[in-house]
């Protein structure tokens, strides 16, 4: 089956959920600057969770770049990865307002790390089914980045489970910044 319908639907979704994230965001108590900056944790999990979703689309544009057909298989990749990427709304409205919990920001590392997991799982079934030697050589990046990735972010989610609840959006950014996006921009297509 060609490719197009499926990217077409992944974008509408992520574009659909990039967009809930924003409405989700709380409204001051009073329109002051002072009730904004109490607000400034839920614009860095909103922030977070925009760039994150964001990057994440970019990558899969560069990694479907060369897949001229796909398989069922693929069809349902995606899904899973959609299917987990819908909680981002959820999970950041709730660190958002407990950002200092440790539950609301184990919850919100679950389902990062979840979609990390199903992000893998499509790159290394679009690097078989690519015939291009530059879309094996990004999968192959780009995997080799989410071992560092998710590793990141494993610490992150111990760390917040254990003394600092905060580090798991953390790390998140620090694994945005320092591993993910260097990584996978020596890899692009």
């Amino acid at each position: 089956m060609p490719k197009e319908r499926l990217v077409a639907f992944t974008d509408a979704i992520l574009a659909i959920i990039m967009t809930i994230l924003v409405l989700e965001l709380e409204k001051p108590s009073a329109l002051s600057w002072s009730a904004f900056w109490d607000l400034r944790m839920n614009f860095f999990a909103y922030t977070v969770s925009f760039f994150w979703l964001g990057a994440m689309w970019v990558n899969l544009h560069q990694s479907w770049h060369d897949v001229e057909k796909i398989t069922n298989k693929q069809v349902w990749q995606s899904l899973f990865l959609l299917f987990f990427a819908s909680f981002f709304p959820y999970a950041t409205s709730i660190v958002a307002t407990n950002f200092e919990s440790s539950v609301a920001q184990g919850f919100y590392g679950l389902i990062v790390l979840l979609v990390s997991f199903a992000n893998v799982w499509m790159y290394n079934s679009l690097a078989h089914i690519s015939s291009s030697p530059k879309a094996k050589l990004f999968a192959i990046g780009h995997n080799r980045a989410m071992v560092y990735d998710i590793a990141v972010k494993i610490i992150g989610l111990a760390v917040s489970l254990t003394i600092y609840p905060p580090a798991m959006m953390y790390s998140v950014v620090l694994a945005a910044f320092f591993v993910v996006g260097p990584m996978s921009a020596r890899f692009t297509i």
